[in-house]
């Protein structure tokens, strides 16, 4: 006995509809896409260092150095604990036209670095005007 079969169609997708709608998407996003406006760049100036002819920077500035203990000494002249500010001020008075330059120990204590700024402070010399330069230990001789 032969039972009827029903033959089934094959699913298919239709291919054809498929790619005219990505078409058409496609289409769309290019037509309504904002492209990125370029962006403001930021001009940095690196400060340089011109040596005026005759005139050494060397000539130009004092040196506090600390090192990595936090004995501060001021043109290599040693400066007593808690009285650095009062130095500075009268260096300030005697030298109004001589900069300084903070040298400063690579494992000196952050806290003592602090202390050093607040006698600049102190002292009515403005942080930004001394320039800080922290390097390792220097061998002794």
């Amino acid at each position: 006995m032969r039972f009827h079969r029903i033959h089934r169609k094959r699913a298919e997708v239709p291919v054809v509809p498929m790619i005219d709608i990505l078409f058409i998407l496609l289409v769309f996003f290019i037509v309504s896409t904002t492209f990125k406006k370029p962006r403001q760049v930021l001009r940095i100036e690196i400060p340089t260092v011109r040596e005026i002819p005759g005139e050494s920077l060397a000539d130009t500035r004092s040196v506090i150095a600390v090192d990595a203990t936090g004995n501060v000494t001021l043109d290599s002249l040693a400066v007593p604990e808690g009285l650095l500010d009062t130095y500075l001020a009268t260096f300030r008075r005697q030298n109004p036209e001589r900069r300084l330059e903070l040298e400063a120990d690579r494992s000196l204590p952050l806290e003592r670095l602090l202390q050093v700024w607040e006698a600049l402070t102190r002292a009515g010399i403005p942080i930004k005007e001394v320039p800080a330069r922290i390097q390792s230990a220097k061998p002794g001789p």
